[in-house]
């Protein structure tokens, strides 16, 4: 096969789909949708067969746990990629929505109004339903979508496809508005990368090292997070209680998430009370835990005594997406902001406290794109936010910023009517 004519084939498809989605109405996308969503539970066995053969390729390959279970489709994980398309079924379109208008001394009407972006190619990893919720959001936004999966999830993800282009058939629409990359070469993503004549945006999502390659080689605007280092921090004020539930979800619920907390801060008044409890429920869940000197000072005087790793520098800069956490015990409120401003990746941080004042000085100075007050940092996701299934997550500042749901699928123009005006 020729890979460079594969990939242009497929990148001027989607251009000639997206003029064709771009115009599609609501109840025709809507009615495509429903189709994906049946067609997912009717293709429950099919689904979870292909993705045998995904699992069955990681374990040989020594992938850890925690990939293996980003890849696994399970009943409730199908359940609830078909529970996400549904939900998107019921939000509005943002296409052609009114953002604003005004009408300008000369009579001219001026509207800003929501329009598709255009063509969209979406890169990932690991998780298969990955490639349904893209799709289904990027559809319902007018867009045109080039899915590009990990050649670890390949099975899984071209079974999905087959679903989805059953579904746009059905509705009448066009089945090139949604694409997947069938092949698994890495070549095949370079030249995607360079098909600026035909590709609006590229939202890579998964690893660092993924992401910065994309932006390095990419000659089309990406919009990315290149890690979720995430923290919560427990203040002097806090219910530690409620600290110990919130951390031990942030943490150990789904640690392979780019919302998983990976740096626990503590502060000094509360640590002796709180750290021994959180620790050794910690480690019966077996997570490794790297610490400070004054966490492992306290840790090493408990019963039974939990003997944690001392934290490195470069520790606290990684996003482990595993069973691993940071420890540190910090002075303040202004050490603990401090610390998620240096080492910290902007993706979502949390604070555990009862201080009114200090969480709002928090939810200011913490320059997150999520910042959380007594609840854990797994909450950073398009489908707990109501927003539908998301496309990832941006820690950029521009166009999109946190969970990208359908508004964030768009842009917009200005739409402007006169009754003969001319410029003098």
């Amino acid at each position: 096969m020729n890979i460079e004519n594969y990939i242009n084939q497929i990148v001027k498809n989607a251009k000639a789909a997206s003029r064709i989605i771009a115009s599609a109405n609501t109840a025709t996308k809507n009615a495509a949708l429903n189709y994906i969503a049946e067609g997912i539970i009717s293709s429950a066995a099919m689904l979870k067969s292909e993705n045998e053969k995904d699992i069955t390729a990681a374990q040989k390959a020594g992938l850890s746990d925690a990939i293996i279970d980003r890849l696994l489709l399970t009943d409730s994980r199908i359940k609830g990629m078909a529970d996400g398309v549904r939900q998107i079924i019921g939000l509005s379109d943002p296409v052609g929505q009114l953002i604003s208008g005004h009408t300008r001394p000369n009579g001219l009407q001026i509207q800003k109004v929501r329009v598709p972006i255009g063509v969209i190619v979406i890169i990932y990893e690991s998780r298969p339903n990955v490639t349904a919720d893209a799709a289904a959001l990027c559809l319902k936004a007018g867009n045109a979508v080039i899915l590009r999966g990990g050649k670890e999830s390949i099975h899984s993800n071209i079974a999905i496809n087959k679903i989805l282009t059953s579904a746009l058939e059905k509705a009448g629409l066009d089945n090139r508005c949604i694409q997947l990359v069938e092949i698994i070469e890495r070549e095949a993503i370079d030249y995607l990368l360079k098909a600026d004549q035909y590709v609006d945006v590229v939202i890579p999502r998964g690893g660092e090292a993924l992401i910065r390659t994309v932006v390095e080689k990419s000659t089309i605007p990406v919009i990315k997070h290149y890690k979720g280092v995430c923290h919560t921090y427990v203040d002097e004020f806090a219910n530690l209680k409620m600290a110990e539930e919130i951390c031990f979800n942030a943490k150990v619920q789904r640690p392979a998430t780019c919302n998983a907390m990976e740096t626990m801060l503590v502060h000094e008044k509360v640590a002796p009370i709180f750290l021994p409890s959180i620790a050794n429920k910690l480690q019966d869940a077996k997570v490794e835990i790297r610490c400070c000197s004054k966490t492992c000072n306290i840790l090493g005087r408990g019963e039974p005594c939990v003997r944690p790793k001392q934290a490195t520098e470069d520790d606290f800069y990684n996003e482990y997406l595993d069973l691993i956490l940071n420890i540190k015990v910090v002075n303040s409120l202004d050490d603990a902001i401090a610390h998620m401003a240096k080492y910290g990746s902007n993706h979502s941080d949390a604070i555990v406290t009862d201080n009114v004042a200090n969480a709002l000085r928090f939810t200011k100075e913490v320059d997150s794109a999520a910042v959380y007050v007594n609840a854990s940092t797994r909450f950073t996701d398009g489908y707990e936010f109501g927003m539908g299934a998301e496309i990832g997550i941006s820690t950029d500042k521009l166009h999109a910023r946190g969970p990208m749901g359908l508004e964030e699928l768009t842009s917009y123009k200005f739409v402007v009517f006169g009754n003969g005006q001319v410029r003098k």
